[in-house]
C-alpha cells in the first residue's frame, strides 16, 4: 500500500518550548544582524545575550524535553542518512536525517558566534564582549573578525534551511513550518504521539539559562 492510500493522523510533534524558543532565535538572529550592521552595538550585545541563554536552553532541552527534541531521538547516523536520501527511510514525527543536521549545524555555528563575540573587542577597544578582560587585546580582536566571519556562514547556512523548507513544501508538500508554528503534522498509519514533559523540568532549564547568562555577562565576577 502507498504513502498515498494510507490512512493520515494528525498527532504533535512540537512542544510549546521548542516552537516558543524556534522563534525567538530567529527573531534575535534578525535583530543581531541588523544592529550589529547599523552599529548598534549596545543592542547588539542584548540580542547576543538572548541568543546565548535560548541555547542553552536547547542544549538543556536537547537531553530532558519532549520525545522529538531530544538529541538522542533525531541525530542519525551515515546509514540512516543513505536510508533517506534513497527514500526508504519511513516518515515519523520529528526532524529527518537531514533536517537533524540542519539543526546541529545552526545550533552549533550559532554557539561559535556567541561565545566569539564574548570575548571581541572593537579597534578602538572601547566596545567589548564581557570576557575580553580574559584575553590580550590581539585576541580580542581575532575574535571579533572570526565574530564577523561566523555570521556570514551562518548566513548561509540560514538561506540554505530557508530552501530546504520551501522545497519540503512545493515539492515534496510537507508543511514544516506550519508545524513549527502550531505544532501538528499529518503522518501515515498510526504514529506516536508527543508525550508530556513535566513543567518542573521547563522551570529547572529556563533558571539554568538564565543564571548561566547573568554569569556570562558579569564575566563570571561577584
Amino acid at each position: 500500500m502507498t504513502e498515498e492510500t494510507t490512512s493520515r493522523t494528525r498527532v504533535r510533534v512540537w512542544d510549546v518550548p521548542t516552537r516558543l524558543l524556534h522563534w525567538l532565535l530567529v527573531v534575535s538572529f534578525a535583530v543581531s544582524w541588523w544592529t550589529g550592521e547599523t552599529g548598534r552595538l549596545e543592542w547588539h550585545r542584548w540580542s547576543g545575550y538572548l541568543v546565548l541563554g535560548l541555547i542553552v536552553f536547547r542544549v538543556y532541552w536537547g537531553f530532558v524535553g519532549s520525545s522529538t527534541a531530544r538529541f538522542a531521538e533525531f541525530l542519525r547516523g551515515p546509514r540512516t542518512i543513505a536510508s533517506y536520501l534513497r527514500g526508504t527511510w519511513p516518515p515519523v514525527p520529528g526532524h529527518n536525517p537531514l533536517g537533524a543536521l540542519s539543526v546541529i549545524g545552526l545550533l552549533g555555528l550559532s554557539g561559535v558566534q556567541v561565545a566569539l563575540g564574548l570575548f571581541a573587542v572593537d579597534v578602538d577597544g572601547i566596545e567589548s564582549g564581557p570576557l575580553s578582560m580574559y584575553v590580550s587585546f590581539e585576541t580580542g580582536r581575532a575574535a571579533a573578525e572570526w565574530h564577523e566571519a561566523v555570521f556570514n556562514v551562518l548566513l548561509w547556512l540560514v538561506g540554505l534551511h530557508i530552501i530546504a523548507i520551501a522545497w519540503y513544501r512545493w515539492v515534496r508538500g510537507e508543511r514544516l513550518l506550519g508545524a513549527m508554528v502550531h505544532g501538528n503534522r499529518d503522518f501515515p498509519g498510526d504514529p506516536p504521539s508527543l508525550g508530556a514533559v513535566s513543567v518542573v523540568r521547563l522551570v529547572f532549564g529556563v533558571l539554568l539559562a538564565a543564571a548561566f547568562t547573568w554569569l556570562v555577562i558579569r564575566a563570571f565576577q561577584f
